[in-house]
């Protein structure tokens, strides 16, 4: 079991490792877009977007909301950010949340294979579906799995068993599960709070959450920052602080949460449950289509 966590390591260094070395080599072959000093602004915003990221918030919609109020960056090239400048404080996530929290190694494996299986594999299949449609579903269902944890926080339901990890029929499940849930990050659904539903479905401790999806990010991040690098389709300024900073707040979260026991870490699920399921009703809403307006031909003057 510790061979199989070892070479994870490995394999998230080695990957880690090529995506700096591409992203050095694309910065300094392309002059017009070359390196600039990220602005303390920007490192600030990477520090604190990814500080609650390690908690399980997330870092995406903070961000974009901020380059949006801020016009720090043009819509257009928000995406492209936002992947290539979280990708290393997601690294760091995955390091630190593998490293000092407890999950079964063949579980913690098999679901982050299945996560990137199901970015590369099923991103043909998620395409065809409604962007709107996943997430006013996928809002409501969270919204009712936050209820159910609040009753079990609040001991009016069965609380979980608390596993580290499961095997069987109930390890399929979750090898499936997450693999639906890396297709879906091709819809910029994000696999955080839907991972956290899972694993709590499963009956395993919420803490082994966290290197799970944090796991899965990061080894999806890097891959998918090469094509917004090679396209040039993102704010290197802003990328790069989001990097400085962002890796500081991932440190600092990462030592306040290993103190935590695990009835204040249910209670951030529930939180981040929830603000995800709002969120994702709340873009259903302005994503909405709106109706098509029918110009009548002018009858004389």
């Amino acid at each position: 079991m510790k061979h199989m966590k070892t070479a994870l390591f490995i394999a998230l260094a080695i990957i880690t490792v090529s995506f700096i070395l591409f992203w050095v080599k694309e910065a300094r072959q392309h002059g017009d877009a070359g390196p600039k000093a990220p602005g303390l602004f920007n490192v600030l915003i990477g520090f604190v977007t990814n500080f609650f990221d390690m908690l399980g918030i997330g870092s995406f919609a903070p961000t974009t909301a901020v380059f949006k109020l801020g016009k720090l960056v043009s819509d257009e090239k928000i995406p492209g950010t936002l992947n290539v400048g979280h990708a290393m404080p997601t690294v760091a996530e995955a390091f630190i949340s593998i490293a000092i929290m407890t999950v079964d190694p063949t579980t913690l494996v098999s679901m982050i294979l299945a996560s990137c299986a199901g970015a590369w594999l099923g991103a043909g299949i998620v395409a065809k579906w409604s962007r709107r449609a996943v997430q006013i579903g996928m809002g409501l269902a969270l919204i009712v799995a936050a209820i159910f944890f609040l009753l079990k926080q609040l001991k009016m339901l069965p609380g979980d068993a608390g596993s580290v990890g499961v095997t069987g029929a109930t390890l399929l499940f979750a090898i499936a599960g997450n693999f639906v849930l890396g297709a879906l990050m091709t819809l910029g659904i994000g696999l955080f709070a839907p991972c956290m539903v899972l694993v709590a479905m499963l009956g395993m401790s919420p803490a082994a959450a966290y290197p799970i999806m944090m796991g899965s990010c990061a080894f999806l991040m890097p891959t998918g920052s090469v094509r917004f690098i090679r396209e040039r389709s993102y704010s290197l300024k802003a990328a790069i602080g989001l990097a400085i900073g962002g890796v500081p707040g991932v440190l600092l979260a990462a030592y306040w949460i290993k103190s935590m026991d695990v009835t204040k870490l249910r209670w951030i699920v529930i939180v981040v449950v929830t603000y995800t399921a709002l969120s994702m009703l709340r873009s259903a809403m302005i994503e909405r289509p709106r109706p098509s307006v029918v110009v009548m031909p002018s009858i004389g003057n």
